[in-house]
């Protein structure tokens, strides 16, 4: 079996995330179905990680087994580039050793959310509103916090199949820009709504509705009633997914402001 790897985008808007449900469209739903039709074959395509509904992906890697070589992978991208909706583009397609995984051999995923601080009709479908517009001082004093942890149960989605509760948070930083606040965050893994989970509770505390100290009684609680509410999902990005440096697939490709 030879693998590829496949990279991509894709505007979250219209799916029900990345893996496959009954009854929902799905990213990953309509790669398997271009690629089958034009391999001629049932292809199932493994992702680099489970996106929520309405999330986006600006940078995204997802991977395939096929039995003989594919000799020009770039006409391969551009043939499904012309099957897959508008809501999702292929960058590359290449092949990789079969011990490389999409999931597993990534070493951080990357998440950017977006605020808009005014009204603006031309970002409204990509940035979440907010008021009243939260502090980013005290919010970056609370990202300090998240370092000092490595269970986030508190921040995930219940009865999920994860087998740990456990991720190493990288980096983790608000950014007051000339028109959005935009948090960025990076993780060896990230929890089932996890991310969403701690803007809510970031803002909570920007807001003064929660302080510090509490914060770190809401994690210590590993309790996700205890957490603020989680954030709309058409304001988050996946953005950067990282491998070992020898196998040189790092790319980071961040959603215009």
């Amino acid at each position: 079996m030879r693998r590829y790897f496949i990279e991509l985008a894709y505007n979250g808007k219209n799916y029900h995330g990345w893996q496959i449900q009954p009854n929902a469209p799905t990213v990953q739903e309509e790669l398997n179905h271009a690629l089958s039709t034009i391999l001629r074959k049932e292809i199932n395509v493994v992702g680099a990680g489970r996106t929520d509904t309405g999330v986006h992906a600006s940078f995204y890697v997802a991977h395939f087994d096929v039995e003989e070589t594919i000799d020009d992978t770039e006409y391969l991208a551009y043939k499904l580039n012309r099957i897959v909706g508008k809501d999702i583009a292929i960058s590359k397609v290449y092949e990789v050793s079969t011990e490389l995984h999409a999931r597993f051999s990534a070493t951080s995923r990357t998440y950017k959310y977006y605020i808009d601080k005014q009204k603006n009709p031309f970002t409204a479908e990509y940035a979440a509103r907010i008021f009243p517009q939260p502090h980013v001082e005290e919010m970056n004093e609370a990202c300090k916090i998240l370092f000092e942890y490595t269970d986030f149960t508190s921040f995930s989605k219940l009865h999920t199949d994860a087998k740990t509760n456990d991720c190493t948070i990288m980096e983790a930083h608000w950014e007051d820009s000339e028109n959005q606040l935009i948090f960025t965050i990076k993780a060896n893994r990230f929890l089932r709504n996890m991310v969403r989970a701690i803007v809510g509770t970031m803002i909570e505390i920007g807001q003064d509705k929660l302080n510090i100290d509490q914060l770190r009684k809401i994690i210590e609680s590993k309790n996700r009633c205890n957490a603020g509410t989680s954030v709309p999902g058409h304001a988050l990005f996946l953005c950067d997914i990282t491998y070992p440096k020898d196998i040189a697939l790092s790319t980071k490709k961040d959603t215009p402001e």
